[in-house]
């Protein structure tokens, strides 16, 4: 990892390979790090591999602003890794929040991001990812009600201050398809690291559901113009593979891949699997550089 400064913000780079390049987003509560094993995997493919640690968390700065971690922030983020690294284009990928932030993306500098990749969350018109904080409460207290648990300030950050490894363990575990996962070893990773930073930058994301609501209003029921891939997986109690169905008529050039015997962790769950789907779509998609 290393240091860069991106959008006014120092954001902490893991940058391998040559080739096209593939820019990595990571979820909550992640890093770069979830990446681990899709970074060598697609370097030693032909390709540059980058992942970064989202402004706020890990080894990235963060301002203290809530407002600071809309989307459209996270956009200019990633844009500014390719503005700083030298890079007219890419292909972005993301997973959970980092999947949300990749489809602004791709909404927002088509001319930029080429291809989009998807794991387990598909883009359903809706570029911000959620409904407001109010239809949430209305309307899918029962399967989001988590959303506005999190929005509360310092409650969440204060939990997970306490005992980070336990508080991520707990998470990671109850949305995964085995018990043994993460292993041991990964865990103490994303504890330390999370630790230290903590986690209000991430969960600054949803603290700011509304305004990015309002931020992407334009944005709201465009397709995807771009050629897409969705890996979808068996096992995710919050992304069921049927909700792909939606993303269909979104996507007129949409791929999608089918992985068994995952949870919502994907490429961390199933990395050979998955792996084998981005190189072998990589191949067939994205121009030699």
């Amino acid at each position: 990892m290393r240091i860069i400064e991106a959008n006014g913000v120092d954001l902490a780079v893991d940058d391998r390979g040559e080739g096209y390049p593939v820019l990595m987003i990571h979820g909550f509560p992640e890093l770069a790090y979830s990446w681990r094993s899709q970074v060598p995997a697609l370097s030693d493919a032909g390709f540059r591999a980058i992942a970064y640690d989202l402004r706020g968390t890990g080894q990235s700065a963060g301002p203290e602003d809530i407002e600071a971690y809309r989307l459209v922030e996270q956009v200019a983020d990633a844009v500014g890794i390719l503005d700083r690294l030298g890079l007219d284009q890419a292909v972005v990928m993301g997973h959970d929040w980092g999947s949300i932030i990749a489809y602004s993306a791709a909404l927002m500098h088509p001319d930029r991001f080429t291809h989009v990749i998807s794991l387990n969350v598909p883009y359903l018109g809706i570029p911000s990812g959620f409904p407001a904080s109010q239809v949430i409460a209305d309307s899918f207290a029962d399967r989001l009600g988590y959303v506005l648990e999190l929005q509360k300030p310092g409650v969440v950050d204060a939990a997970f201050a306490e005992d980070p490894s336990a508080w991520l363990s707990a998470v990671y575990r109850r949305i995964a398809a085995s018990d043994e996962f993460p292993a041991e070893g990964d865990l103490a990773v994303f504890a330390e690291r999370l630790g230290e930073s903590g986690l209000t930058g991430q969960l600054n994301l949803y603290r700011n559901i509304d305004r990015n609501l309002m931020d992407m209003a334009d944005h709201m029921g465009k397709p995807l113009t771009q050629p897409a891939l969705l890996v979808t997986v068996d096992s995710d109690p919050i992304l069921p593979p049927a909700m792909a169905d939606g993303m269909v008529p979104l996507a007129p050039d949409l791929e999608i891949a089918h992985i068994e015997g995952s949870g919502h962790w994907t490429q961390q769950e199933q990395p050979d699997r998955v792996n084998d789907i981005l190189v072998e779509w990589l191949d067939r998609r994205v121009p030699p550089n």
